[in-house]
């Protein structure tokens, strides 16, 4: 094996996998669910940073209002938290698509309590 293949083997074997579906992604008014957070190079403390404020996996999540031009920044509802993030730290925010949390589909909206 040539060491430049085992270079990019190496570089392979090492990159994290990008989030699937992000918080930047998401539309406005779809409830969602927190999967997991992943770091950007360039600011590895931001998923401590989201973690703080209320970003956990399985935590509700909407979307709430996106910025123009370019959709920056978005207006989320965590739980009962309301905030303003940068696209690119929605990128960080990995959610859970429909099929991998099937009772998000019977969650009522965000802000409507469900009867009991």
């Amino acid at each position: 094996m040539s060491s430049s293949s085992s270079r990019a083997s190496l570089a392979a074997d090492t990159m994290i996998a990008a989030p699937s579906f992000t918080l930047a992604q998401a539309s406005i008014g779809q409830a969602h669910r927190v999967k997991s957070l992943h770091a950007p190079a360039h600011a590895p403390e931001w998923p401590q940073w989201l973690e703080e404020i209320g970003f956990v996996s399985g935590e509700h999540v909407c979307v709430i209002a996106k910025g123009l031009p370019g959709a920056d920044p978005l207006v989320v509802r965590i739980g009962q938290s309301t905030f303003a993030l940068r696209r690119a730290e929605a990128d960080c925010i990995e959610l859970a698509l429909p099929h991998e949390l099937p009772e998000l589909t019977s969650t009522p909206a965000l802000g409507q309590q469900a009867l009991a």
